[in-house]
Parts: structure tokens; C-alpha cells; sequence
């Protein structure tokens, strides 16, 4: 194994030792196997490749001050990749199942758990797509559920630092009772156009309005949306936006240091009034954000006058990370520790 610059790493693929598969086949899941190759077979064919049969996960393990390895809410994805499941007719992957595929996928990549201390983590990647064959639009009979890992530093090269985002009113990300509250890579694509144009424009990412008015704020290309106002912490509600794990948690904490939580539409225009807004998923768990720019209005919101991040978004990031590096208390059983 090769030295790696912990401190330096990019948010992006390392080749780890092994990843884990199963496979559905006659009715039935296959125990998972290791593999150490970073390729697959998949039929010309494949649903997964022709229909749009694909969903996926990001998760995250850590290793604490006590060099123990703490894996952060996986029952929340195994429940979520199994609702992105149903609302494309793919097979559930089972609970204990998709447990056993994570921990053994971690365990023979331990030496890739960047160090505590570093700021960097384990990025795990479940993936569930339909491997078999079918001309016609139709749901596959068999599939393939995977996983891999790879050691990454923060998904925006700013880290904790605010970011500035572009409004697009011209693409949609997805529609009201279409796909966008499951984790399919349908929804990825629709966004890479205008997330391509804003960093090539200046911008780490993309805020996307609702596509049925174009009033209300839905989500940051690839993250959740938040906003502080007074004593509250305000995230959009909308059935066609992922429910992150994040901001489930953020809300949560919001709520034990004494915020208001409101769920609910959010006016574009309502950035006006902000103390502080960020995106937050993850892979970037919290991004400050300083500007947003209304490409088509042509409109500036601007934020953190100091250049750095509020006060409560600070605070929120520093308290979730603690608990996902174990320096302060799990009270809400967030953690498994993983040997």
C-alpha cells in the first residue's frame, strides 16, 4: 500500500483492497462475496443499463481518538436504498443482509480509515442495480447489490468553508411525483448540465427551484438546503427532494441546543432574511454557504460577511462530528462500532 496524504485528500476514488457483491438470482440473495477486482460483468441487455434500474447510497465510517471504527447510521441507508428500490421496481436488499455486506467490505479495508485526526474519512458506496436482460421496459428478474470504499477529504475543496452557489431556473432537477425523493442516478444526470455550467461559471454548485412553480427553493445540486433565522433552523419540504440522513441529524441537534425546526416551503425571496444558509449531505456534512447568485434574475444573496462560517452552522458541524469520531456522547444511538 502506497503513503497517502491524509490531510490532502480529494473527495474522489481511491482503489481500496477489496469491495463486497451479492447477487439476486431464482428468488433468492446470495451471501456477499469479496472480489477484488474494480470491474463488473453486466449483460448488453441489463435493465440497470437500458431502463434506468440503478440506486445507490453514501456513507461514512470513521476511526476515533480510540482508534475504534464507528460506522454512522447505516439503518437509515439500508431503509432508504430499499425506498429508492421500490419506486423503481427493484428487489429490497434485506437489513441484515446489507449490515453484514458493509461491515465485511470495512474490515477488509481497515488500513484505508484515514487516521483520526485528519478531517478525512471512509466513504462507503452501496449500489443496487438490475442485471438482467430485458428489450422491453419491464423490471428485471435478478440484480446485483455491491459496495465500495474509498478514503476521501471533503466534497467541496473549500472543506468548512463558505461556498458560493448559482440559482438555475432553466433545468429541473426532478419533478413533483417523479424520483427525486429516492437516491436513483436519474436524478444525477438531470442535474450534471447545470452544475457543470455554474463551476465552469465560478460556482462549487447549483441551487435548485421546484419545477412546478420555480418559487420555492428544493435542494443544493447534491446536498439538502438549510437556513438559520433568529432561533430557527428552516429546511425545505417538498416530495421531490432526498430525505438526507444529514439533515435528519442536524435537525435533531438543532433541536437539543435549543432551535426551532421548521419544515416547510421556502420563497426563493426568503434569502433575503437569513442569518445563515448551507447545504449539507454526506459527503460535505455541513457547506457554509457566503453567495448565491440568481442566474436568471440576476439577483446576489450574500452571507457570512466575515468570511467565514455563522455561529450555529459551526456549531452544528462541530457537534456531529464529534459524535461521528466519538469525542462526545451518541444519546441517540447514531453509532455501531464496528470489529
Amino acid at each position: 500500500m502506497e503513503q497517502i496524504n491524509w490531510k490532502n485528500l480529494p473527495f474522489g476514488y481511491y482503489k481500496t483492497n477489496y469491495n463486497v457483491r451479492c447477487y439476486y438470482k431464482d428468488g433468492k440473495w446470495s451471501e456477499p462475496e469479496l472480489s477484488s477486482s474494480e470491474y463488473i460483468n453486466i449483460h448488453i441487455a441489463a435493465t440497470g443499463l437500458h431502463y434506468g434500474q440503478e440506486a445507490f447510497e453514501g456513507m461514512k465510517a470513521f476511526k476515533g481518538k480510540d482508534d475504534k471504527i464507528r460506522l454512522f447510521r447505516w439503518k437509515d441507508n439500508s431503509a432508504r436504498i430499499n425506498a429508492s428500490a421500490r419506486g423503481i421496481m427493484m428487489q429490497e436488499v434485506p437489513q441484515d443482509l446489507f449490515y453484514k455486506a458493509v461491515k465485511m467490505v470495512i474490515l477488509n479495508n481497515k488500513e484505508y480509515i484515514p487516521p483520526y485526526g485528519t478531517g478525512a474519512s471512509l466513504y462507503i458506496r452501496p449500489l443496487l442495480f438490475g442485471s438482467g436482460a430485458q428489450v422491453g421496459v419491464q423490471p428485471s428478474k435478478e440484480y446485483v447489490f455491491l459496495i465500495f470504499v474509498t478514503p476521501v477529504g471533503p466534497y467541496f475543496k473549500e472543506g468548512f468553508n463558505p461556498v458560493d452557489i448559482q440559482i438555475v431556473r432553466d433545468c429541473d432537477r426532478a419533478a413533483p411525483k417523479g424520483t427525486g425523493h429516492i437516491k436513483v442516478g436519474g436524478n444525477y444526470a438531470a442535474s450534471l448540465l447545470p452544475i457543470v455550467r455554474a463551476r465552469n461559471e465560478g460556482y462549487s454548485t447549483v441551487m435548485f427551484v421546484d419545477s412546478k412553480e420555480g418559487l420555492y427553493i428544493d435542494e443544493c445540486g447534491p446536498a439538502n438546503f438549510f437556513a438559520i433565522k433568529g432561533n430557527k433552523y428552516i429546511t425545505p419540504k417538498s416530495n421531490s427532494i432526498l430525505p438526507s440522513i444529514t439533515n435528519k441529524s442536524l435537525m435533531t441537534l438543532a433541536e437539543e441546543i435549543g432551535l426551532i425546526v421548521e419544515r416547510r416551503r421556502i420563497l426563493v425571496e426568503e434569502l433575503a432574511e437569513f442569518d445563515e444558509v448551507g447545504a449539507c449531505g454526506t459527503a460535505a456534512i455541513i457547506s457554509p454557504i457566503k453567495k448565491i447568485s440568481d442566474r436568471e434574475k440576476g439577483i446576489v444573496y450574500y452571507f457570512c460577511k466575515d468570511g467565514k462560517a455563522g455561529p450555529i452552522s459551526t456549531k452544528l458541524y462541530n457537534k456531529l462530528l464529534s459524535i461521528q469520531y466519538g469525542e462526545e456522547e451518541d444519546k441517540y444511538g447514531w453509532i455501531d462500532i464496528i470489529e
